[in-house]
């Protein structure tokens, strides 16, 4: 039996709240990815060119600092790992965390919302970040979620 975590970043709440139901069906623990400088409402502004987001997103060398690193990832198998999809990808901040551990020989897997794309070329834009794990594009989880085929789906993932 593998130890399963589940590790999100939600700028406005929805990917966490996806996040925490995915932690109860799969019986994981659970792990919040906080940027070091919390985002604000003017930073989210997509249709800012000049808002943080945006600017960051422009550059995909972009490493928003996190706030805290997890201490004992070395203990888990497969990481279930969220995000909200940004211009068509994970935000950057997703590959700040991904270069701050070892991932060899562990299982990503990908899941996340949307306001309206898939997951686009995210996969292989967070590939180079975390050499030596197995790096699967999981699921977009929007709207209503069956808890009971998401502990299916999270126990095929092992």
């Amino acid at each position: 039996m593998s130890k399963k975590l589940v590790a999100y970043f939600s700028a406005s709440g929805v990917t966490e709240g996806v996040a925490k139901i995915l932690c109860e069906a799969a019986k994981a623990d659970i792990f919040e990815i906080k940027p070091a400088v919390p985002y604000t409402k003017a930073d989210l502004n997509w249709m800012d060119k000049t808002s943080r987001s945006s600017v960051e997103m422009k550059d995909l060398s972009s490493r928003p600092e996190i706030a805290e690193k997890l201490n004992d990832m070395e203990q888990y198998d497969v990481i279930f790992l969220g995000f909200p999809i940004w211009w068509y990808i994970a935000p950057t901040i997703i590959n700040t965390f991904l270069e701050g551990y070892d991932f060899t020989g562990k299982k990503i897997v990908l899941f996340a919302t949307s306001g309206g794309s898939g997951f686009g070329k995210t996969a292989e834009m967070l590939s180079d970040s975390c050499k030596g794990a197995e790096l699967i594009t999981g699921k977009l989880l929007n709207g209503s979620i069956d808890k009971a085929e998401l502990a299916k789906w999270a126990e095929q993932m092992n």
